[in-house]
């Protein structure tokens, strides 16, 4: 039987094949009593694909082979699979492509992939950037001529998927194409120096492009904090071959490894084997232990001699190959079994972490790498390794959720280990963070620039200046922001948006307002302070009959009924017995007099009192509500305007508004007419010369401006309860940038310790004289005659009853007089009469 193997002989990959497929071949034959196995290789010159096609043509036409093994590039592997299929001789590749072809085992009836396609890997990969959240990553591949770019496909997509993007994409052509690959290297990673993100995810790369690539950017400073770097299987399991001072300069970076067991009887026996044989033909090799390629190699020789020990003497290639697709054993690298052509079991992928070479206690016997966790496609983390179907369900506590990250300790980048890389350019004193502050504001308590200091972050000043530098104190703890403000003359907030998107700055700290369109091209925190619309309109004019409002008129017209009614009582029952009630008009000076005091007149009939205590009780219940609401409408005169939007519209009266987006408002969503609209407002001062002008009869302000302007013209100016809520006032990032992040949760810290309400009341309300927040929703109503019928009810009921009272009276006592003088005579008896004279001081105190 003869194998024909097309591999890189020359490679590190291509020694690790040879070496496994001649310890398989050589263990077959020596325990086979029927059939041998011979090979016969050839190298593959990966430089072109072609040389693949023709060594599988010469192999099958010259040497007579029946089964083709090898090929580093799924590229290759499709033509050599073509060329399989008319001589009709089975091909094993070693390789599997990125997106696994649609129907490939009829596209390519003999070729079979001893490797999985790139799914799973970059599924892994984007589990661990959705973990750490980085939201931007640079994408580094050597063009190495196969042109399956299926995983950066693949990749692009997933990653759309969990909110995150590839920012950049660094090419590198094929090492063997550089005539100086260190400068080619050093030259691209420069163009980074302008690109903020720093996660990196080496997708394909050559072992000597590798020592180019990451020696280069340990120099540019692109492995340091907050930087983050993951390879794929491909560059990992490498690692043992590469030399110490390129080990060091890949310090931090995360790894994949395709999981196999170490501790089968199969793999230890290979293992021992391979260090024999790999030190007899390599002696100039310091890594001794196999790698997956060798693995997979040494698996599909297996998996031919299997297929030819059920096989008689003579077969064809289709027999072959049916027998091949048979296949069900374990194998060094796993369970061995195929469905469709492709390897029918999904790997399970070790995370590992690249350590110095002295951290021996960390991981693998060379310290080169430590082990952190485990990924499975079904479960994705796991710091335990879920083999075994009956425990799974059971088990499923352990696995990690992907917000939390990888169960181990890992060492990043710069040394960082006590928090996540945020995988961003940050800043330092070399490069600080370049923040654009806005010149000219509507009220200069929210930013005020020094024109003669403006290059020094000490010549700015105000309510979101201050804000900022909290925040900063408060992060000084785990990051070390640098930054410095630049002054910025613009005639709208959407160029200063602008600015950030094309990265010409990397923040705005000023009054920046949150709005949904504005979200598409910067990242803001969270507002740290409150927002929205709110009318501003001059106080009311005093009015001369203000008294009159208490009541309204049906209480003013029963009011005067009931006196009158009381008044006409008290002069009948009282004007034929006591001489001070003769006048009509002592009766209506008496009863006018009891609202405000006590009066001179005696009143000598009890039901005459009845009545007046009744009018008392009513004078006091009037007196103390028309007091009470009188007080209330001049207080609440002095918060609460008389203006709303309804009678703005309705009379036509022109508003004033100094944002754009305020503007719009007006008109889009509260339905102002466009020519009732007074836009540009630039500033306060510009806000009172149009009041005072008449030329605006309102104007709209945000809140934190409504708040500044009120406490500084409280007693010419309110505002209406109402507010139409919209987004905060907020700092504004670089689309992407995690340092939004790590600000909005200072900004939280500092809202609950109370640190920005003290900030808002020193640097917006300093003076206290009035609150914008002190109107009250509820207006103060005159006093309706339904919530005071019942006194005056009352009070006419007892007057009427009194009256009659007072009529029925004297006929009953006229009824005894009568009988008497009907039955006897009457003795009459005449006194004279005396008239005293008494001195008024002494009739007064008597």
């Amino acid at each position: 039987m003869k194998v024909g193997a097309i591999i890189d002989v020359n490679s590190r990959i291509g020694k690790e094949q040879r070496a496994a497929m001649e310890i398989a071949a050589q263990n077959f034959n020596n325990n086979s009593k029927n059939h041998e196995l011979s090979l016969y290789f050839q190298d593959s010159r990966r430089e072109r694909a072609t040389s693949s096609v023709s060594a599988a043509k010469q192999m099958i036409e010259e040497e007579k082979v029946e089964v083709i093994v090898g090929m580093e590039a799924w590229q290759e592997a499709a033509l050599v699979g073509k060329v399989g299929n008319q001589s009709q001789v089975p091909v094993i590749s070693l390789v599997g492509p990125s997106i696994a072809p649609p129907l490939m085992q009829l596209r390519w009836p003999f070729l079979i992939s001893m490797a999985n396609d790139a799914s799973a890997e970059i599924s892994c990969i984007v589990d661990l950037v959705c973990a750490y959240n980085w939201q931007k990553v640079i994408v580094i591949y050597e063009d190495d001529y196969d042109g399956d770019l299926g995983a950066l496909a693949l990749l692009n997509e997933a990653l759309q998927n969990i909110g995150s993007e590839i920012e950049y994409r660094l090419v590198l052509p094929p090492y063997s194409a550089l005539s100086d690959p260190k400068w080619f290297v050093q030259e691209e990673l420069k163009k980074l120096s302008s690109v903020q993100s720093r996660a990196f995810i080496v997708l394909r790369s050559s072992l000597p492009m590798v020592t180019h690539l990451f020696g280069e950017a340990k120099k540019q400073k692109l492995l340091e904090r907050d930087s983050a770097w993951i390879i794929t299987e491909s560059i990992t399991s490498l690692l043992d071959s590469l030399d110490n001072s390129v080990i060091s300069s890949m310090k931090g970076t995360i790894g994949l490894k395709t999981y196999y067991s170490k501790s089968t009887t199969s793999y230890k026996g290979f293992h021992n084997q391979f260090k024999r044989n790999f030190v007899e033909h390599n002696p100039g090799e310091h890594n001794l232990k196999p790698g997956l390629n060798a693995l997979r190699a040494y698996d599909s020789i297996r998996a031919i001699t299997q297929a030819i020990e059920k096989m008689a003497s003579n077969f064809s290639g289709k027999m072959l190959m049916e027998n091949i697709l048979s296949a069900n054993f374990d194998g060094v690298i796993g369970e061995i079994s195929f469905k469709e052509g492709k390897l029918l079991h999904n790997p399970i992928f070790r995370i590992v972490n690249v350590v110095d070479n002295g951290d021996q206690e960390r991981g693998e016997a060379n310290g080169i790498y430590k082990e952190l966790d485990y990924w499975m496609p079904e479960f994705g983390f796991s710091e335990y390794l879920l083999t075994e179907k009956d425990n799974m369900e059971s088990r499923r506590g352990a696995v990690c959720k992907s917000s939390q990250g990888l169960a181990g300790l890992v060492v990043w980048p710069g040394n960082l280990v006590n928090r996540k890389p945020l995988g961003w350019a940050m800043p330092t004193s070399d490069k600080p963070l370049r923040i654009a502050v806005p010149i000219f504001t509507q009220f200069n308590k929210f930013v005020i620039v020094n024109e003669s200091n403006k290059y020094s972050n000490e010549g700015y000043d105000g309510f979101c200046i201050e804000v900022f530098r909290k925040v900063i104190d408060l992060l000084k703890s785990n990051y070390n922001y640098q930054y410095k403000f630049e002054a910025l003359n613009v005639s709208a907030y959407n160029d200063l948006i602008e600015a950030i998107y094309n990265k010409t700055y990397d923040a705005i700290v000023g009054d920046v307002t949150i709005l949904a369109e504005r979200l598409n091209y910067a990242e803001f925190t969270q507002p740290y302070t409150e927002s929205g619309l709110s009318l501003v309109v001059p106080k009311p004019q005093e009015s001369a009959l203000i008294f009159m409002k208490p009541f309204t008129w049906e209480m003013w017209v029963a009011t005067g009924a009931i006196l009158v009614y009381t008044m006409f009582i008290v002069w009948f029952l009282e004007h034929e017995k006591n001489v001070e009630f003769k006048q009509f008009g002592t009766s209506l000076f008496f009863t006018i007099s009891s609202l405000f005091f006590t009066h001179k007149e005696k009143i000598k009939s009890n039901i005459t009192k009845v009545v007046v205590m009744m009018w008392l009780l009513v004078v006091f219940i009037l007196t103390a509500s028309y007091t009470a609401s009188l007080s209330s409408i001049l207080t609440v005169r002095q918060l609460e305007p008389t203006t709303n939007i309804k009678w703005l519209q309705r009379n036509g009266q022109k508003v004033g508004c100094g944002d754009v987006f305020v503007c719009s408002y007006l008109e889009n969503v509260l339905g102002f007419k466009k020519e009732n609209i007074v836009p540009d407002i630039r500033n306060e001062e510009d806000y009172l010369r149009r009041f005072k002008e008449n030329s605006i009869a309102a104007a709209f302000l945000e809140v934190p401006y409504e708040k500044v302007f009120l406490n500084k013209y409280c007693k010419g100016y309110t505002t209406t309860p109402r507010t139409y809520r919209f987004g905060g006032l907020a700092f504004a990032f670089q689309k992407g940038s995690p340092i939004a992040r790590i600000v909005s949760k200072a900004i939280l810290e500092l809202s609950e310790n109370g640190t920005i309400r003290k900030l808002e009341k020193n640097w917006l309300t300093p003076s206290g004289e009035c609150s914008s927040t002190s109107t009250t929703n509820n207006e103060t109503e005159s006093l309706t005659l339904k919530s005071f019928w019942f006194i005056y009810l009352l009070s006419g009921a007892t007057s009427t009853i009194c009256v009659l009272l007072a009529l029925i009276r004297p006929q009953k006592k006229n009824q005894p007089h009568q009988q008497a003088n009907g039955g006897n005579q009457t003795l009459k008896t005449t006194f004279p009469l005396v008239k005293i004279e008494i001195p008024e001081q002494i009739r007064d105190d008597t």
